[in-house]
């Protein structure tokens, strides 16, 4: 796919979640696309290979959440895999300072090779499990936003994400379209956790039927300081 023929999909596409993008966005996102493209015959990164599919599910999908995520805000991107949706945002988003985490080294080794070939700024990635980085006082409870994209399931996902958000701050669970079970299921580990489900977003993305849902948590108050648990505890034994 050509430069012109990917800028004029993600335009069309942009306009259905209400954005525009620039000339100089469009050309970071082609730059992403064919660094994806490229990095994942190397190590595996997605299973979502075709320009278009990369387009929709990756960088829209990506896209959805940035209307909750107010202005000069911090994010951190647990499990981000190939950067998603860390990296979409900062390019659309100059304003944010995100941290991309993920535990596989050989990721963050293809994160930062992005955001050097980006020439993205105020992006950091860590390599860590999120279970060790939460227990750490300098990050804990310190970012406006924590986001993750079908990483786990929404009572484990939530030992993962509210213990880095500060009071007043987020949770922004991406999932798709099967939740109600999950929602039940982890009420009484998001009050434990210290949230409060304030809104749910269900929608179809563009031209497409791919359904997906958007969870959002306000932090209320503190995360008791024994969660996370230890590494593996939280999708082994989720807090039912």
């Amino acid at each position: 796919m050509d430069i012109q023929q990917f800028s004029d999909l993600m335009i069309e596409y942009g306009k259905e979640i209400d954005i525009v993008f620039t000339k100089e966005q469009l050309k970071k996102f082609y730059q992403y696309m064919n660094l994806l493209i490229e990095w994942n015959e190397k190590i595996n990164l997605t299973a979502i290979v075709e320009p278009k599919e990369i387009i929709l599910k990756h960088f829209i999908d990506s896209l959805t959440i940035t209307k909750y995520i107010g202005k000069n805000q911090s994010v951190i991107d647990i499990g981000t895999g190939a950067g998603f949706p860390g990296i979409p945002l900062k390019i659309v988003r100059k304003d944010l300072k995100i941290t991309l985490l993920d535990s596989l080294n050989k990721r963050i080794h293809f994160l930062d090779e992005v955001i050097k070939d980006l020439a993205l700024e105020n992006i950091d990635t860590v390599h860590a499990r999120i279970e060790e980085y939460a227990k750490n006082k300098n990050y804990r409870e310190t970012y406006n936003i924590a986001t993750s994209r079908a990483v786990a399931n929404l009572t484990t996902l939530s030992e993962y994400m509210l213990p880095m958000v500060r009071i007043n701050g987020m949770a922004i669970c991406m999932k798709g379209s099967e939740i109600s079970e999950e929602i039940s299921k982890s009420k009484n580990s998001i009050k434990l956790l210290g949230g409060e489900i304030s809104k749910i977003e269900e929608f179809t993305l563009p031209k497409s039927d791919y359904k997906r849902n958007l969870i959002l948590i306000e932090k209320a108050r503190q995360t008791p300081n024994k969660y996370p648990r230890k590494p593996g505890m939280p999708s082994k034994e989720p807090l039912y």
